[in-house]
């Protein structure tokens, strides 16, 4: 098993973009036995320190397998709609880690 954070910086009013391209990439995940453990959405109110601008989004998800994570990023259903990632999402921190 693998777990994956992600933390989401969208650019500017893509927001409805993003959402399109997750309501399709999500269920995607199961194909690959991936899912969605927790999606969370910050506000200032929540956040404790923060350098820079607040994210838009934090995933954290989970693949059985680096294998299987890695057959979902080259699923081309997926590719088919990465046009709407590239155009709402500004930048992505990406880390990896495993159950201890």
């Amino acid at each position: 098993m693998i777990y994956l954070t992600m933390i989401i910086f969208l650019k500017e009013g893509k927001e409805e973009v993003f959402h399109e391209f997750e309501d399709f990439a999500i269920p995607l995940m199961s194909d690959y036995s991936g899912s969605v453990l927790y999606r969370i959405r910050p506000t200032e109110e929540s956040l404790i320190a923060c350098q820079g601008p607040p994210p838009y989004e934090i995933h954290f998800i989970s693949f059985d397998s680096e294998n299987d994570f890695h057959n979902f990023l080259r699923d081309e259903r997926r590719k088919a709609f990465m046009h709407l990632k590239e155009a709402s999402i500004k930048t992505t921190f990406l880390v990896k880690g495993k159950a201890f």
